[in-house]
């Protein structure tokens, strides 16, 4: 009697285990497919430039050292195109 207890519970661990290695499996499996499925979606779009200001020109003097202050600034925006 004892014995085959014993053999059912070393069963049930095993299958237990089994178990355990295929939802890992399974998973890991949907995470791939995920992942594939995002990179494929990703390479049919491409991201292109939308709008492009370039803005220069001077400020009022400083009053510390009595100079114009000159500014320059680029500014773009981008876009997704398929």
């Amino acid at each position: 009697m004892k014995y085959n207890t014993l053999k059912i519970f070393r069963r049930r661990r095993i299958a237990r285990r089994r178990n355990q290695t295929t939802e890992k499996a399974v998973q890991a499996l949907i995470i791939g497919l995920m992942l594939i499925l995002v990179l494929l979606v990703g390479c049919s779009y491409r991201m292109v430039p939308n709008e492009t200001k370039i803005e220069y020109g001077t400020t009022e003097t400083d009053s510390k050292n009595d100079k114009l202050q000159q500014k320059q600034s680029i500014t773009q925006s981008w876009k997704w195109v398929k």
